[in-house]
């Protein structure tokens, strides 16, 4: 077990570092980074704490553009990335209910993003990683209503 856990790290420590790398070569911003860092395809959940920092940045008007940006750039990913894409609408629940109410409109705005993800389509090792998305969709939809 000591050998699984070991590999684990090891694969936890080179996505981090290639997301660093990135974070770099993009110049992306803190709020940016913060973002890419909560939606990653690690295959945990965002921490409240990082989505709580995310939420009080929405009501930064170029932070709020940022954040915004980079989750429909995540919203729009496919096939091996859907943690990608489960994980921004995870936040985005949460924005829409803790962060500035522009969030919700760029949502209601938008809708219809959000509602082509209730057919998301991914089969990983035959588990249907999509349905998690598409259920999330769902969800969303019905809260921005």
């Amino acid at each position: 077990i000591s050998l699984v856990l070991a590999k684990m790290a090891l694969q936890m420590n080179v996505s981090g570092i290639r997301r660093n790398l990135k974070n770099i070569a993009h110049n992306y911003t803190d709020a940016q980074i913060k973002v890419r860092e909560a939606t990653s395809n690690d295959p945990w959940g965002p921490s409240s704490t990082l989505m709580s920092e995310v939420a009080d940045l929405t009501y930064n008007v170029v932070a709020f553009t940022e954040i915004m940006q980079m989750i429909w750039k995540r919203l729009n990913d496919h096939g091996r990335n859907w943690r990608h894409v489960y994980k921004a609408l995870v936040l985005l629940e949460y924005l829409i209910k803790t962060g500035s109410e522009k969030v919700a409109d760029q949502c209601k705005e938008n809708i219809f993003a959000i509602q082509t993800l209730k057919d998301f389509q991914y089969v990983e090792e035959n588990k249907d990683q999509g349905m998690n998305v598409r259920e999330k969709a769902k969800a969303l939809v019905t809260l921005l209503k």
